[in-house]
């Protein structure tokens, strides 16, 4: 085994560590933590429901940030005793010991210091995705549902929960449209850089002849916004459908008009919601959806690149085709995964379609930084 100057590296990880620590400005955060405590104990806190269950959020978030640094802090003493005196390459398998330890802190300490690169608006968001089939017909719309299996599963590993909001079954196969919600400290800032389109290259399931194919799909990615009275959208501007919820094959799911799309009628932009149970609280779950993308369109102030990004919710198509992706998956005649932005690739399609998108996500954060 290579030998590792072991004192050298902690110095230069504890400086690092202090460095992130600065940014961060964790007194600020122990402030907060207080402030918020003492607010609950006021007996007509938690009358006010939402301003309550946003606040205890936060404090769930500022003291996993806090419970993290902690731990790490007690990992740099734990090195600092195990290198008291040490000496390299004097005994082999305490030297692999100390490699892993220092290995597995460094996996830590990066994880909390891409936080620091957050710096754009709403990354510590939950974030709302979603896919929409493009050119291709029904290879395109299974294509949609294989990205809908990969982030799903990506948010699984990443350990956001993950709910789909709506899905919009294709006739033969696949999904036309779908929308997920990730919940959990920084999700839209981990999403943010998946918006874009996605194309692969594959031989087809679905034609006789196993001839290759390329299908396109597009994904959208947005802060979940909570103040609706931001938007200002007035009821006059809104137009509410009920439908049935449906499954694969368009089997009914239920038999009461309980999914809701919303259209917002000044910029066409439809949403839809089927998840809960309830038409009311489908409705609110289509409300948020709705308010994310008319914030996105705010911020932006460009209606026509919106509304060319976005594939139209009845037809599923839009511009997700040849020369406009972000990222190609290529299962034949060769496999590699590769982002046209960071030039980052994976040799292992299969690997990266189970959710495997680390590396791909953490380059384009460094890019965005």
């Amino acid at each position: 085994m290579e030998n590792i100057n072991f004192k050298k590296e902690l110095e230069a990880l504890t400086d690092r560590i202090q460095k992130i620590q600065d940014r961060l400005d964790l007194a600020k955060d122990v402030e907060r933590i207080s402030k918020i405590e003492e607010l609950m104990k006021d007996n007509e806190f938690w009358q006010e429901h939402e301003r309550a269950g946003k606040l205890n959020q936060e404090l769930a978030e500022l003291k996993e940030t806090r419970g993290k640094w902690e731990e790490i802090g007690l990992a740099v003493e734990i090195l600092k005793i195990d290198l008291a005196g040490y000496e390299a390459g004097a005994d082999e398998e305490r030297d692999k010991k100390l490699a892993k330890e220092f290995s597995d802190l460094e996996k830590v300490v990066a994880g909390e210091e891409r936080k620091t690169f957050f710096a754009f608006p709403y990354a510590k968001n939950n974030a709302i995705l979603s896919i929409y089939s493009g050119a291709g017909g029904t290879e395109a719309q299974d294509w949609a549902q294989m990205l809908l299996r990969m982030y799903q599963r990506y948010g699984e590993r990443a350990g956001f929960s993950v709910k789909t909001l709506h899905t919009h079954a294709g006739q033969e196969a696949g999904i036309k449209n779908a929308t997920l919600e990730f919940r959990g400290p920084y999700a839209y800032g981990y999403l943010k850089s998946e918006s874009g389109v996605h194309r692969l290259v594959r031989l087809s399931p679905f034609n006789a002849n196993n001839l290759r194919h390329t299908s396109f799909a597009l994904v959208e990615v947005m802060p979940e916004m909570e103040d609706i009275g931001a938007a200002q959208i007035k009821p006059e501007e809104l137009r509410v459908d009920s439908f049935r919820s449906s499954g694969p094959g368009g089997q009914n799911v239920n038999k009461v008009e309980t999914a809701v799309r919303l259209t917002h009628l000044p910029t066409g932009i439809a949403v839809a919601a089927q998840s809960e149970r309830s038409q009311s609280a489908n409705k609110e779950q289509a409300m948020k959806i709705l308010v994310s993308k008319l914030h996105q369109l705010s911020e932006q102030k460009k209606a026509k690149e919106i509304a060319g990004l976005r594939a139209d919710i009845q037809s599923g198509e839009g511009t997700a085709e040849w020369g406009a992706q972000i990222r190609n998956y290529v299962l034949h005649p060769y496999k590699l995964v590769k982002d046209l932005r960071t030039g980052v690739e994976s040799k292992e399609p299969q690997e990266v379609l189970d959710g495997k998108l680390d590396d791909f996500v953490e380059a384009e954060i460094t890019l965005l930084h």
